[in-house]
């Protein structure tokens, strides 16, 4: 009897170790620009979304989005090719520099966007599998297929507007289906200014703020770097009005603001 239980014993303590490595251990990922990304297992796994958790590049820490949906940008687009065509991207694909794929900050790996090139008409509609660009003042990354389609390989960077057109429901066989959500233009939007860790210094910049927007709403959330509290003012039921809205607290000095839906 006290055999077996010594040696059910030492097959726990033999396996467990193993068991959270499968579901903790974070592979480092090389990006296109040349930074280390730490993600955890591939979108299609069961453990962990790992692209959805908080990440530090270059001492600034990003939050993706736990949601696509109403997510309308406008900034610069650039592009990737040949140089890291093949390399593994931050959802676990390689990347192929002739697919219609893209490179974002925060939004959903496998999101549908809509990119327009505001210079010169033209569009294209790309889905996101890596993360990036962190270049200042740029908002996507594209692959070389998608810039070429906006017209923008030579110049290698355009004033673009994105917009969101739908996220991933569920997987078959590998392939992701995506739910879409038809009316953009109506909603409830707000325009992100703030994240902080502490809850006095966002009700400080809510307190601030309400003394000129008649909606300003703290929300707090739990994320895997512990509670954050986000700033948002309601902007529009309009994304039309809601963009201008974006562009004045931009100017303002809020460089970071952007747009959510509610």
């Amino acid at each position: 009897m006290q055999r077996a239980t010594n040696y059910i014993l030492w097959l726990f303590f033999f396996f467990i170790p193993f068991t959270i490595y499968g579901c903790t251990h974070h592979n480092n990922v090389t990006q296109h620009k040349n930074t280390k990304y730490k993600s955890t297992k591939h979108y299609n796994r069961p453990c962990l979304k790992g692209t959805q958790r908080p990440y530090k590049i270059n001492g600034r820490t990003y939050y993706p989005l736990p949601s696509a949906i109403g997510y309308s940008e406008t900034g610069l687009a650039s592009w990737y090719g040949p140089k890291f065509h093949g390399r593994q991207t931050a959802n676990g694909e390689r990347y192929n520099m002739h697919a219609l794929t893209a490179a974002h900050k925060i939004l959903p790996m496998n999101t549908l966007v809509k990119v327009e090139n505001l210079e010169n008409g033209r569009s294209v509609v790309v889905r996101i599998n890596d993360r990036g660009p962190f270049v200042k003042n740029r908002v996507i990354d594209l692959s070389r297929s998608a810039a070429a389609r906006l017209g923008m390989l030579k110049r290698g960077v355009a004033k673009v507007r994105l917009t969101a057109l739908g996220e991933v429901a569920s997987f078959s066989k590998g392939v992701p289906k995506f739910t879409y959500v038809p009316d953009f233009e109506h909603g409830n939007f707000y325009v992100q200014v703030g994240s902080f860790k502490r809850r006095q210094n966002a009700y400080r910049l809510r307190a601030k703020l309400a003394k000129r927007y008649k909606k300003v709403v703290v929300l707090p959330q739990i994320t895997e770097m512990g509670d954050m509290y986000r700033v948002q003012i309601f902007a529009s039921n309009r994304l039309s009005a809601a963009r201008k809205m974006v562009q004045q607290m931009e100017q303002k000095g809020f460089r970071g603001a952007f747009l959510v839906s509610r």
